[in-house]
């Protein structure tokens, strides 16, 4: 997967000065660590489909198409230059392996469909990760003791006989180099007749939400054999059938809130207290589309495939194909902010439909300070917009380096007119037809309490930090 670590050594420079960015696109980032391989060729089992910081960022988990998490610790004791601390592969397990549904004749892929940490309250580590129909709950746990000197045993593991027992020996603890073991503690299974998009751990870290097309239930961690159907959008004619949920998440701070999102482009907040239905929502956002300008793929690009709340629980960033819509919780009528990603485009969409690129879901998450907003584009693009000014900018995830840089460099996209020859064009500039859709930035996560990103791209995974972070 992504346990090879790639990186260059990062030199500061003796001219840097603090930086005092008033707008989180003032930002300095610098490349920090590359994890997983170098080379063009990916392997599609290796390929990272789902990341996620825990609670304090000390740990980050990434999940693959080939069923596999990878736990990564942050070194704090190892300083590197520029005060970077490096993320080390802290355990390596096999979350899910492929299985076969024979009732209904279907594959069931191994990929990770997503991970949610449950937050800290002993030295062990738990998270939950699913594929398409099963959801386990993990424990890592670092074992630093061993029980020696048993009764029955000799040194090579034989039995004693009772003859030759001549006093009683209490077993001791001896210690011995960290092991990190990863356990299922538990399965929670057969409850999705459909495709499992999404998990979320309530804020009262005892139940959890998950979500298929057509249904979501809620769980008690406890419990893996009962849960509870809280959304259920399946008409009883399919043929009648209009959207699917895509998307789901507990409000970070009310136990009873939770919302969904749907291949409408709309999102359902529920109140558990007042109904569960979802013609029943407490509240709706929907921006509504003029019917002037939709076409054939208007349908497809308004479907979101991901939202999240900010920690403050006032706001809310929705991810469709083409934008990051900013609401505001309190107001349903429209977005506060609508933030353009990729408007260059909406003149290729007849090429993204034909190599399937359009159906691609990335991600949107909060700035730790809720202050901007993170998401990911094509040609490993990624794009920070700031909620206060409206600025945005454009990084590149590359992997084509020697050496990381002391500053990322901001890129431009040159389209239309703008467009030059490879020749004349400046090293920030990118032009349209040159970007690779293969390379992709379909998940990305922002540190819980710092300026550092987690980025995705392909099998490749990229960590920036801010250059002048204390």
């Amino acid at each position: 997967m992504m346990e090879g670590d790639s990186e260059p050594v990062a030199k500061k420079t003796e001219n840097s000065e603090p930086s005092s960015a008033s707008s989180p696109c003032d930002t300095q980032w610098y490349l920090s660590q590359i994890k997983g391989s170098l080379e063009d060729e990916n392997v599609d089992a290796d390929t990272i489909s789902s990341i996620d910081f825990n609670e304090d960022g000390e740990f980050l988990a990434a999940g693959d198409k080939g069923g596999r998490i990878v736990v990564f610790k942050r070194d704090v004791e190892n300083k590197q230059p520029f005060g970077r601390t490096d993320y080390n592969v802290y355990s390596t397990f096999q979350s899910h392996e492929p299985e076969f549904d024979y009732l209904k004749s279907v594959e069931i892929e191994e990929k990770i469909n997503d991970i949610a940490w449950l937050k800290r309250r002993s030295p062990a580590l738990f998270l939950l990760s699913t594929n398409d129909k099963t959801i386990k709950l993990w424990k890592i746990s670092e074992r630093t003791k061993r029980a020696e000197g048993f009764n029955l045993r000799e040194e090579d593991s034989g039995k004693i006989k009772h003859q030759r027992l001549e006093s009683l020996r209490i077993p001791a603890l001896k210690n011995v180099d960290g092991v990190v073991e990863a356990s299922a503690r538990r399965v929670y299974a057969n409850a999705h007749a459909y495709h499992i998009n999404s998990i979320a751990v309530n804020a009262d870290q005892e139940t959890f939400l998950s979500a298929d097309d057509l249904r979501i239930n809620i769980w008690h961690t406890e419990s893996k054999n009962l849960c509870w159907n809280v959304i259920d959008i399946k008409p009883e004619n399919m043929e009648d059938l209009a959207e699917v949920i895509t998307y789901s998440r507990f409000h970070p701070t009310e136990n009873s809130v939770f919302a969904f999102s749907s291949s409408k482009g709309v999102i359902r907040l529920c109140d558990m207290r007042r109904s569960t239905h979802h013609e029943q929502h407490a509240k709706l956002f929907a921006d509504t589309e003029e019917a002037g300008t939709r076409n054939f793929f208007s349908e497809i690009i308004a479907s979101i495939a991901h939202f999240t709340f900010s920690y403050n629980g006032h706001l809310m960033a929705a991810r469709d194909y083409m934008h990051v819509k900013l609401w505001d919780l309190r107001m349903e009528t429209k977005p506060v902010e609508v933030f353009q990603v990729h408007e260059y485009l909406k003149a290729k969409l007849c090429t993204l439909y034909e190599n399937d690129c359009i159906f691609d879901k990335f991600d949107c998450t909060f700035s730790h300070d809720d202050k901007a907003i993170l998401t990911g584009s094509y040609g490993s693009l990624f794009r920070v917009f700031d909620i206060a000014s409206k600025k945005d900018v454009t990084y590149e995830a590359s992997k084509d380096v020697t050496k990381v840089k002391a500053v990322l460099k901001s890129k431009k996209i040159i389209t239309g007119s703008d467009r030059l020859s490879a020749q004349k064009r400046k090293k920030d500039e990118i032009a349209t037809d040159s970007l690779d859709y293969s390379r992709k930035v379909l998940h990305a996560s922002w540190h819980p309490k710092e300026n550092v990103l987690a980025l995705c791209s392909t099998n490749n995974l990229f960590m920036f930090e801010d250059a002048h972070q204390p």
